[in-house]
């Protein structure tokens, strides 16, 4: 072993590195000894066998091979510790794809790291400074046939032990799970990443293997669960201009609330006594953030458990809102005062049929109306509804704003309350961002009166996803007056804001409803009141007027919310307790959650809207 102490040295210092990076980087939750000891030993099978190839090597690479390896291995733990920073989350092999949104990432990568981020490294200049110095322990001594032989049976034995733990504590880990954490938990981060690789693989060939028997049980599916739209407000909105709105990063646990005694959003607070609002609706986002959220809000599909769809299948058919009105004369528009390509919008914004992209091209950019992501919202909607006058009528519109986007920066001259007083600068200077997101739709709203536009419009305004991620618990607890953010909590805190506004409708009969909703559920209620049939539509909302409507919505990790339940990391917990009952209590909705995310990820993985849309033309 003596002779062989360079590879085994490096397997050590990355082990010993990552379980450190488990337990102080990544929030993952540990039960039992069983747990912590399989976590202990997951690095372990993926880091013998990788350095373990040193040992077939020369002496000129070997060295080489394991100080580079090692540089590799550690860059992709510090890049997962810096996406879970603000995302907590894990990358998958979709979102390393998404290059060209690493351009605009800018300020918010700075703001995640830290000094302490040099410890990722340590060990790999260590090595190197030990390969370059020739010192004893990494000099060179061939491997005989023997112990590479015994190396690797040691290897496989140890992946065989883990992954018969992992089945123990979480059968079917590999066929039946959406929690990324889950994974990494059982098998560790690298061997993780492997897997990963074999799904994004075996996604690529779904498409090719795909056929239109498929769509049809999925059809049978959707048309059997469809509730009849609500009759009295069937058309309600026909023929008026659509007027949609992304509000960036807005949560509802600031709507009708406030920061050191000043309202954060005065102005939704009093928008929402003018309309339809939906106090229990939450966001179904993924890895996609924004992103995902345009493509449920307009699709009616989940996104994907694994990268933005907007990236992985921009270029799939799909019947998506756009589309749709423009058989009855809509013309549709998106403004985004952002590079075109990010998110990969320029393409697939053609996929669902825009007409018309207002990117950062269109607009006057300068350095005195911008700050962290780009154009402040304020001159965004000015500049917006300039644009927006010269649009053939009716039309719909989206527009997607950026102000208040992480790491939530915000000049002193733009600051309409103080920010808040916690450990988490996240936190503290979210609520100056929102509360300028505010005032910018106060201003939008004022400028649509203004130009003509707001009388015969149906505005609806919909938080994209959250901005506060699980790390900042501790401070979100003290703004809430809570000893602790729990599970339960965390899944409410996906609540954010769904205001739909109807000129000479809302104001005259203004209502608060509060049944479980989602973004998945505003495409056929937007159809609806505009007075469009969706019967055998393909998509997974309901109308939420509908009076039949489940009180039910799926979150993209495979948690669920019902009427009296909340289903979140394998634990069911009563709604007005907040305390964990038995499982059974959330058994009879488990099977339909896993359903309708399968069957979402069908129609995108394998493409099957080209066979719907082939069977609508077959029909004209």
């Amino acid at each position: 072993m003596k002779n062989y102490r360079f590879v085994l040295l490096t397997v050590l210092l990355l082990w010993l590195k990552t379980y450190l990076v488990y337990k102080n980087s990544f929030d993952i939750k540990i039960e039992s000894w069983k747990q912590e000891f399989i976590l202990f030993i997951s690095p372990l099978s993926f880091l013998l066998f990788i350095f373990g190839l040193a040992l077939f090597m020369s002496e000129k690479r070997r060295n080489r091979y394991i100080v580079i390896t090692s540089f590799i291995v550690s860059f992709v733990l510090y890049a997962n510790v810096m996406f879970y920073r603000f995302f907590s989350d894990f990358i998958t092999i979709p979102v390393l794809f998404q290059t060209n949104n690493m351009g605009d990432l800018g300020n918010s990568v700075f703001e995640l790291m830290n000094v302490s981020d040099i410890f990722f490294f340590l060990d790999v200049a260590l090595l190197a400074w030990m390969a370059y110095k020739k010192v004893s322990i990494a000099q060179y001594v061939p491997a005989t046939k023997r112990f590479r032989r015994t190396y690797f049976l040691a290897t496989v034995a140890i992946a065989l032990f883990n992954l018969g733990l992992a089945e123990t504590e979480r059968p079917e880990l590999l066929t039946r799970t959406f929690d990324r954490e889950m994974l990494i938990k059982n098998l560790g981060i690298y061997n993780y990443h492997v897997y990963d690789i074999i799904l994004q693989s075996r996604s690529k060939a779904q498409r090719a293997l795909a056929d239109s028997s498929e769509l049809a049980d999925i059809q049978n599916y959707v048309n059997a669960n469809e509730k009849a739209p609500n009759k009295e407000l069937f058309g309600i909105a026909k023929g008026r201009n659509v007027i949609i709105v992304s509000m960036e990063s807005l949560q509802s646990f600031v709507i009708n609330n406030t920061v050191n005694g000043q309202e954060i959003t005065p102005f939704l607070n009093d928008f929402i006594k003018q309309s339809y609002y939906f106090d229990n609706f939450y966001h179904q986002t993924g890895q996609g953030k924004t992103s995902d959220a345009e493509f449920i809000i307009e699709n009616s599909l989940y996104p994907l458990g694994r990268g933005a769809v907007f990236f992985t299948h921009a270029t799939n058919e799909y019947n998506a809102t756009p589309e749709i009105l423009k058989n009855y004369g809509y013309y549709s528009a998106v403004f985004h005062a952002n590079n075109k390509s990010f998110w990969n919008r320029d393409v697939m914004y053609q996929s669902m049929k825009y007409d018309r992209f207002f990117s950062m091209t269109d607009y006057n950019i300068t350095e005195e109306n911008s700050v962290g992501w780009g154009l402040k919202d304020i001159p965004f909607f000015e500049q917006s509804v300039q644009h927006l006058k010269t649009l053939p009528q009716p039309f719909y519109t989206k527009f997607i704003t950026l102000t208040n986007h992480f790491p939530f920066e915000l000049g002193e001259e733009d600051k309409m309350v103080p920010e808040y007083t916690s450990n988490s600068r996240t936190l503290n200077r979210y609520f100056p961002t929102v509360r300028y997101m505010d005032e910018a739709l106060k201003v939008f709203i004022e400028q649509l009166k203004k130009e003509g536009l707001y009388e015969n419009s149906i505005i609806i305004l919909y938080g994209d996803h959250y901005g506060i991620s699980e790390n900042h618990n501790k401070a979100m607890a003290q703004y809430l007056g809570r000893d602790e953010i729990t599970p339960f909590d965390h899944v409410q805190l996906q609540r954010v804001p769904l205001i739909i506004h109807i000129p000479g409708v809302t104001d005259k009969h203004p209502k608060v409803i509060s049944k479980v909703s989602g973004q998945i559920d505003v495409k056929p209620t937007l159809l609806h009141l505009l007075g469009i049939n969706t019967r055998n539509q393909i998509h997974f909302g309901e109308d939420l007027f509908s009076k039949d409507k489940l009180d039910f919505v799926v979150l993209r990790d495979g948690s669920f919310v019902t009427k009296d339940y909340v289903y979140t990391k394998n634990a069911c917990y009563d709604k007005k307790t907040g305390v964990e009952v038995d499982a059974s209590h959330c058994e009879p909705y488990m099977e339909k959650a896993r359903q309708e995310l399968d069957y979402s990820d069908k129609i995108v993985y394998g493409d099957l809207l080209r066979f719907y849309n082939k069977q609508q033309e077959n029909k004209r």
